[in-house]
This record gives structure tokens, sequence and C-alpha cells, in this order.
């Protein structure tokens, strides 16, 4: 059987090489490169949603390849397709590399300029490592063969505009619809979703900022499991550790959860981080919250020119949310969107801080009545997104005709 191999380089020059070498290799089968990190992931997730068998048994990445590092791009291919074999091509072939190549889960490297004999050798042992793993695992393997967790970002315009009610009432919606969900609290200084839900905890996702390979025991060992089901991952106690979570270590957590849950929610407060821009950069949906009033638009307007300027994320790829809204306002959510160019979440959520005031004061907004107003807001816009199962979402805004359309960014 032919051995497909999938090559992926941002260097069309150094890719058409690499494809040229490999279309030499006996019973090789190289596939169409791709050109960065995103379209891979999207590239393996497609064949994985039609079957496991459908994915390469190799892919070959080149060093200069991005958005996402090389390191950190095999890391997630490692996670999220355990059954596909990862080579790294690259000019340093020293033992620092090689070493932490094989922490990200490579099974192996190639050293710059190419040499066919090597390549060969490297390409024959992974696939066979491949195949046999598909061998061993089975149909009832472990081996994750979806498109991976919806990821939905929720982050404030500024600070007190009812980000963190709207992620945890989201991640409600999701679970209770009957998809296994994940919220993580990634406001690393001022995290309150413990709060919220009136819990205690001993771990947050500090505890995985120094772990390489975050396995299945390792992660369930930090999720505090909440008594709605959710999986809880903390922001920590201590405000000053929350520089311990830096963007490669969001980029791996989140790249286990995603393998794990159908739902991830992750709540990023108001104040960008360097692991806040990296989870926002990979999220299927981005959302920014705002209230309308003047102040809260023009943060949100400066929020999405920050994240186009530092190619975080595109206007148009950023959905804003309105919150506390009511028909007399001066400012409406469609002119909030003109503002800002984003696109516009069509459930604006109501201004009715009574209903809200016992169940947050009590730190038991799960508590929160299923006649409230803001509730059906909130679980109503989880169904635009496409975030809880048709049936659910039907109930949650029966009527509405509203459908998780022109959210999502990366999936097909």
């Amino acid at each position: 059987m032919p051995t497909r191999i999938l090559p992926a380089g941002a260097d069309p020059d150094a890719v058409r090489s690499l494809t040229t070498l490999l279309s030499q290799l006996p019973d090789a089968e190289p596939q169409s490169p791709v050109g960065d990190s995103t379209q891979l992931v999207d590239t393996l997730a497609r064949l994985a949603a039609e079957s496991v068998d459908e994915l390469p048994e190799v892919v070959v990445v080149h060093e200069r390849i991005g958005p996402v590092p090389a390191l950190e791009l095999i890391r997630e291919v490692a996670l999220r397709f355990p059954a596909v074999g990862v080579i790294l091509v690259t000019t340093d072939a020293g033992p620092g590399l090689f070493s932490a190549a094989m922490d990200s889960g490579a099974r192996g490297l190639v050293a710059l300029p190419l040499s066919y004999e090597e390549l060969a050798s490297r390409v024959q042992a992974v696939a066979q490592w491949s195949t046999g793993v598909r061998r061993h695992l089975g149909h009832g393997s472990d081996v994750f063969g979806g498109v991976g967790g919806t990821v939905v970002t929720v982050s404030g315009a500024k600070g007190g505009v009812g980000a963190t009610l709207a992620a945890i009432q989201l991640a409600l919606a999701a679970q209770a619809s009957g998809r296994p969900t994940a919220l993580l609290d990634l406001d690393l200084q001022t995290g309150d979703v413990a709060s919220y839900l009136d819990i205690q905890f001993r771990r947050s996702v500090v505890d995985l900022a120094a772990i390489t390979d975050i396995s299945p025991r390792v992660l369930a060992d930090a999720v505090f499991r909440h008594d709605t089901g959710l999986a809880l991952l903390l922001a920590p106690g201590e405000g000053e550790r929350g520089e311990e979570v830096t963007d490669r270590v969001a980029r791996q957590i989140v790249s286990a959860l995603r393998s794990r849950y159908e739902v991830v929610v992750v709540d990023c407060g108001a104040q960008l981080s360097g692991a806040g821009a990296a989870v926002v950069e990979m999220a299927d949906i981005a959302l920014l919250v705002t209230t309308p009033d003047v102040i809260a638009v023009r943060a949100a307007k400066r929020t999405v020119r920050m994240w186009d300027r530092l190619q975080i994320r595109k206007a148009e790829e950023t959905t804003v949310v309105v919150n506390r809204h009511t028909r007399s306002t001066e400012i409406q959510p469609a002119l909030v969107q003109r503002i800002t160019g984003t696109a516009l979440a069509r459930t604006a959520i109501p201004a009715n801080f009574k209903e809200l005031q016992a169940v947050v004061d009590a730190g038991r907004v799960h508590e929160l009545d299923n006649r409230s107003s803001v509730k059906q807001a909130l679980w109503g816009l989880a169904g635009e997104l496409g975030l809880v199962r048709a049936a659910e979402g039907a109930a949650a805004h029966r009527g509405s005709g509203r459908g998780p359309g022109g959210f999502r960014r990366r999936k097909e």
C-alpha cells in the first residue's frame, strides 16, 4: 500500500524541492502541499471527519512555516491526530532541536540540504510506526477522528461589560444540550469564573504550564468537574502566576481541550496577554462583548484595530455581542457593527440586572431562572453560534429562525 505523505511549508521553492524528492521514494504518494499551519490542520481535520483511514501516514513539516511556529504546530498535530507521524525538516539538526522536536511529538528529524537516503529512511520508519499504531488501536481506538472541538473565545471590550457571564452561560447551554463542554478561564490575573460558580479549587491552568505533553490523565487532574457537568480549567488564585502561561502553553492547553471536548469556551477577559492573543488567533469563533455606550464601543473599536494590527484576527472574523441592550438607547447594535467593522451577533442581550443580582451575589449563576430574559438571550446566542444540538437550539430560541451561519473561521 502506498505511503501517503503530506508536505507543509511556507517557502514555495523549498516545498517544491521537497515534494519532488518525496515523489522519487518507493511506494510514496505525495499529496498536494499545504502552505501554512492553518491549512495543514484544516486539511487533516477534513480528512479525519471522513475517516481516520483517510489521514496521511506521514506529514513532513518544513521549519519555515507559519503563522504557528513549527514545533507548536507539530504538538497540535500530535495531540489531535496521534496516528499521524510528523517529520521536521530543518537546517539545525543538533541535539537541542532534536530533543525539542521529540518532546513536541515529532517522529523524526531530517536535515537540510535534503539527502535522498536520509529522507527515504526516515519516511519509511515513520510510515511503519503510523501503520502499526493504527493496526494496534483498531476501530475501538483512542485515535481522535473528529474535526476537533469548537473553540469559542469571549473577550470584553473593557472591564465590566459582562464577558465572563456570557462565557459561562454559553458553556452551560452547550453542556445542557448534551455536548461535552469545557470552560477555560484565561483571564489570568483577574479571572472570576470560580467566584461566579461558587467553587473552591486547588489546581488551575498554571499547573499545566511546565508540562510538555498534556496527556488525557494530566488534563483530567487539572480540570474541575462542576455539578452541571461542565469541565472547568480555572485561572490561578494568585494573579502574578498568570505570567507562567505563555502563548505556547495556551496553544497546547486549548489543543488538548479541543481534542477531548466538543465545545471549548474560553473567557479571555478584557486585557490582551500573549496567551489570550494566541487563543483568539486559533479560535473558530471569536466574540467581543460590548455594552451600547460610547466608552465601551470606542474600546471595542480599539480592540478590533489592535487585533488586526497584530495579525491576531481580522475585523470581519470577529463577532461583536451587544450586552445590556435596550430599545431606547441611542447606540443600537447596527451602529456598533458599522463603527467596529465586525460581524454582529443577531442576538442582543437585554439589560435586566435585577434578574441577575441574586445569583451573581450568591455566586451561583448556573441557577439563573429559565424564565430570565438574559438567560434566554444568551442560550439563544449559543444556538445562533451552533454550540448546542439542533433540538436544544430550537428550544432555546423557538421561532427565531436563527442558525449557526457566518461565524466559523476555520471549520468547513
